[in-house]
C-alpha cells in the first residue's frame, strides 16, 4: 500500500531521529567519546534500529495523528510505538550475538528517541499556535474557574477567531495564577472593569451548566455590556458544522441540568416503530418529532391543522432526517372520521397527543367554545383512535394550569386529562398518560418571543404584574422527559415535570434585556396588569402530599381522586352547544365537570 506523502515525510523524519537517538546512546555510554571499535557496532545496528522502530511506530498508529494538535493521549501513543521499536531493536541485535555490544545502549535509545521525537512534535504545535495567535483574533476573557478554563481552552485550541487573553475566576484565592500562560485577571464581579482594561470583544462563560458560578457568572457578562459566549451543548454538536463558541441563550442563563433518559429503553419503544404525533407543527409537537426521529423510528406521522406548520416540519424533517419515512397530514384532531382513517392506516405504535388551544387570555374570552372542542373533544378523538387502531401507548401533553384551575384553558385540560383516564378503561391494550409541566421557554405564545420583539423595538417591555412567577422548561427538556413518561408510565397515571424553582417574569424581562446588551434605563419594564383567567403563581402538584415518586428524579406521579366524568354526555354536551354558547353557561358546566375550577 502506497503511502501518503505527507505520512512518509515525517516516517523519514522520525526514522532520522530514531538514528541520531542511536549515536546519542552510544556517546552517552562512553562519555562523548565513542573508541573506534565501536564506531562499527553503532553503523552495524543503524539499519535494525530504523527497521524496527519504523515497525512500532506503524503499530502503534503514530502516523494517524496531526501534529498541530497533539497533546497527552498522542504522546502516550507515541511512547508505546518508541517502547515496541525498543524491544523490536533489542530482540533483532540480542539474536546476532554481536561481540561486545553495549546493552545499556539498547536502554537509553529508546528514552532518547521519546524525548526527541515528543520535541519535534512538541515544536511543531508551538509553531502552529504562534503562527495562528500572530494572525490574530478576537480577544476573550474565559470566565470559570482554573479547572473548567481548562477544558475551555483545549477546546480553543488552533482557533483563529478568539485569542484568549485572561481568566476571571469565580474563587479569588485563583486571583494571579496562570494556566498556559493566560493569567487569572481577577474575580467574575469585575469583569466589566477587566473587559475594559484589556480590550476584551466577548467573554467565554466556562462553569458547568446548572452551576451557581455560571448562574453569578452569566448576571455579571451580562452588565458588562460584552458579548457573552458558551460552549455548544452535546445535543448541538449534532445539530452545526463548527463546536467552536456559540452565543447565550436565555435557556443557559435559567441553568438547567440535562435530562438523563432511559435511552435502552427509549430506544425499544419507538426505534423502528410507526409513531402518530398530533399538533406537530407546533412547538412541542415539533420537537417530538425531532427526538422521535434522534430514537430511529420507523415511520413517523405528523398530523397539524396548520398548512404551513406542516410544511415547515417537512422541510426540516427532510433535511435532518433523508432515511427517515415521514408522512405529513393537514388534519384537525376534532374531525374523528379523518383522525380514524390516518392511524388506521399506518397503525401507529405509540400516539403523542399535543395538539392544543393553550393561550390563556385568547381562550378567556370569544372563544372560550374552541377550547373545549379542540383540548377536550380532540384529545377525545386522539385518544380513543389510539385504542382502536392498537396503539400500545397514548400520550397527552396537559399543563400546570390543569392544577386548581382559574381560566378555561386550564380547565379544559384538566377535563382532558380526566376523559384520557376515561378512554384508558375502554381499552386494555394501550398505556394512556398525560404528563403535566409549565412554560415552555420560546414556544410558540410565550413571553419569551414577545419580551424578545418588544426589546428589538425600543420598549417597554410588559410584564402583568411584578410579583408573577412561572415555572420553566427548555422545549427538548420537555419533549425528552415526555417520552421518558410515556416509556414508565401504567395506565389512566398523570405525570408531573420537575419544573425547578420558579422564576419572576420581570426577572425574566431584565435577564433578556441585560442579554441584548441594554440596560433598564434604555429598555424600561412597565406593569399591565393581570389578564383575565391569569394567576400570580401556578401549581404543579410537585410536593410529597400530592405527588408519588418515580425512579426518574424529574418525574413525579399526581396522586388524583374523584370521579370520572360521563364521557357521553360531555361529548354531547359540547357537541349541543352550539357555535355561541353563553360564557355563564359554559363556565356553570364546567365547573360540574371540574369541581376544582374556580373562575376569577
Amino acid at each position: 500500500m502506497r503511502l501518503p506523502r505527507n505520512t512518509l515525510v515525517l516516517l523519514v523524519a522520525d526514522l532520522a531521529l530514531v538514528l541520531v537517538a542511536g549515536w546519542a546512546a552510544f556517546w552517552l555510554r562512553f562519555n562523548f567519546d565513542i573508541p573506534p571499535e565501536f564506531d562499527r557496532l553503532a553503523l552495524l545496528a543503524s539499519p535494525w534500529s530504523v527497521l524496527a522502530y519504523g515497525v512500532g511506530l506503524s503499530m502503534a498508529r503514530v502516523y494517524r495523528q496531526v501534529w498541530s494538535y497533539i497533546g497527552l493521549p498522542e504522546l502516550r501513543q507515541l511512547a508505546t510505538g518508541i517502547m515496541l521499536g525498543g524491544l523490536l531493536t533489542s530482540a533483532l541485535i540480542l539474536m546476532q550475538r554481536i561481540p561486545s555490544f553495549p546493552r545499556s545502549v539498547l536502554l537509553l535509545q529508546p528514552l532518547i528517541a521519546l524525548v526527541l521525537l515528543g520535541a519535534a512534535r512538541a515544536g511543531w504545535r508551538t509553531f502552529v499556535e504562534r503562527r495562528t495567535l500572530g494572525h490574530g483574533g478576537r480577544r476573550l476573557l474565559i470566565m470559570g474557574s482554573l479547572q473548567d478554563a481548562a477544558d475551555a481552552l483545549r477546546a480553543l485550541k488552533g482557533s483563529a477567531q478568539w485569542q484568549p487573553v485572561g481568566i476571571v475566576s469565580p474563587i479569588a484565592g485563583e486571583a494571579g495564577r496562570s494556566l498556559q500562560n493566560i493569567r487569572v485577571l481577577g474575580h467574575t464581579s469585575d469583569i466589566a472593569h477587566i473587559a475594559e482594561s484589556e480590550e476584551a470583544a466577548a467573554a467565554l462563560v466556562a462553569s458547568p451548566a446548572g452551576s451557581e458560578e455560571r448562574r453569578e457568572a452569566l448576571m455579571n457578562g451580562a452588565g458588562s455590556r460584552l458579548a457573552l459566549l458558551t460552549m455548544p451543548r452535546p445535543d448541538e454538536w449534532l445539530k452545526t458544522e463548527s463546536a467552536g463558541p456559540r452565543r447565550i441563550e436565555l435557556e443557559d442563563l435559567l441553568g438547567r441540568t440535562p435530562v438523563q433518559l432511559d435511552v435502552a429503553g427509549l430506544g425499544d419503544m419507538l426505534s423502528g416503530q410507526t409513531v402518530l404525533v398530533t399538533g406537530a407543527g407546533g412547538s412541542i409537537g415539533s420537537e417530538l418529532c425531532r427526538q422521535a426521529a434522534r430514537f430511529g423510528v420507523g415511520r413517523l406521522v405528523c398530523v397539524d391543522v396548520s398548512e404551513y406548520a406542516i410544511y415547515q416540519l417537512e422541510q426540516e424533517m427532510r433535511q435532518t432526517h433523508p432515511q427517515m419515512q415521514g408522512l405529513y397530514y393537514t388534519a384537525n384532531v376534532r374531525e374523528l372520521d379523518r383522525l380514524r382513517a390516518i392511524a388506521m392506516k399506518h397503525k401507529p405504535a405509540v400516539v403523542l397527543h399535543a395538539a392544543a388551544y393553550k393561550h390563556v387570555p385568547l381562550m378567556e374570552e370569544l372563544n372560550e367554545i374552541e377550547a373545549l372542542r379542540t383540548n377536550v373533544i380532540g384529545t377525545l378523538h386522539a385518544a380513543r383512535v389510539a385504542g382502536e387502531c392498537g396503539a400500545r401507548r397514548f400520550v397527552m401533553i396537559s399543563t400546570d394550569k390543569a392544577v386548581n384551575p382559574t381560566n378555561v384553558m386550564g380547565s379544559s385540560k384538566r377535563l382532558a386529562e380526566l376523559m384520557v383516564q376515561g378512554v384508558a378503561a375502554e381499552h386494555a391494550g394501550t398505556q394512556y398518560v398525560s404528563v403535566r409541566f409549565g412554560n415552555v421557554l420560546g414556544s410558540s405564545g410565550s413571553v419569551v418571543p414577545l419580551f424578545t420583539k418588544q426589546i428589538a423595538r425600543g420598549g417597554p417591555v410588559t410584564v402583568t404584574h411584578p410579583e408573577i412567577v412561572r415555572y420553566f422548561m427548555t422545549i427538548p427538556e420537555a419533549a425528552q422527559l415526555v417520552l421518558q413518561a410515556g416509556l414508565m408510565g401504567r395506565s389512566g397515571q398523570i405525570f408531573v415535570l420537575d419544573m425547578g424553582e420558579p422564576v419572576k417574569i420581570v426577572e425574566l424581562a431584565r435577564m433578556l434585556i441585560r442579554l441584548s446588551g441594554k440596560t433598564e434605563q434604555e429598555i424600561p419594564i412597565s406593569y399591565s396588569g393581570l389578564r383575565p383567567g391569569e394567576k400570580l403563581y401556578e401549581e404543579l402538584l410537585a410536593d410529597d402530599e400530592t405527588t408519588e415518586p418515580t425512579p426518574h428524579p424529574k418525574l413525579r406521579v399526581a396522586k388524583t381522586s374523584g370521579q370520572l366524568p360521563d364521557i357521553e354526555a360531555v361529548r354531547a354536551w359540547i357537541g349541543d352547544a352550539g357555535a355561541w354558547p353563553s360564557s355563564e353557561e359554559l363556565r356553570a358546566w364546567l365547573r360540574t365537570q371540574v369541581p376544582e375550577y374556580s373562575p376569577r
